[in-house]
C-alpha cells in the first residue's frame, strides 16, 4: 500500500484511466513517465505485450542534448519527437496517448504536442 498522497493519487488515476485504454497491435499505446529529473515514453502493444519503442532522456540520442537538464518541457519535446520518428520508422502510424495518471499539463503536454507534430496520430 502507497503511504504519499501523490502516488496514491496517481495510481488511482492510472487504474482509472487503464481500464478504458488498450493498446493493440495495430494502434499501440503511447504511455509517459514523469520524474523529477527525467521524462521517459514507450510505445507498448498491450495485446503482444511488447515494448515497440522505448525513448527517453537517458537514450544515447539525447543524453549529450540534455545534459543534466531532462526534467523541463524543452527535454520533454525531444523525447516527444524523437519517440514519433522511431516509432513511424517502426510503421506505427496511430497510438493511443496514456498520460499514465499524469496531469495533461506542462511535460506530459509538451511531450504530446511534439509527438503530434513530428506524425504521430492519437
Amino acid at each position: 500500500m502507497l503511504t504519499n498522497v501523490r502516488s496514491r493519487g496517481r495510481k488511482l488515476r492510472q487504474a482509472r484511466v487503464r481500464k478504458r485504454l488498450r493498446g493493440t497491435d495495430a494502434t499501440p499505446r503511447l504511455t509517459v513517465f514523469r520524474s523529477s529529473n527525467h521524462m521517459y515514453a514507450q510505445v507498448v502493444s498491450d495485446e503482444s505485450n511488447r515494448t515497440l519503442v522505448a525513448v527517453s532522456t537517458l537514450s544515447p540520442e539525447l543524453k549529450a542534448e540534455v545534459a543534466g537538464k531532462g526534467g523541463n518541457k524543452d527535454a520533454a519535446q525531444k523525447v516527444g519527437r524523437l519517440v514519433a520518428t522511431k516509432a513511424r520508422a517502426a510503421g506505427i502510424e496511430t497510438v493511443v496517448f496514456d498520460r499514465n495518471g499524469f496531469l495533461y499539463h506542462g511535460r506530459v503536454r509538451s511531450l504530446a504536442e511534439a509527438a503530434r507534430e513530428a506524425g504521430l496520430k492519437f
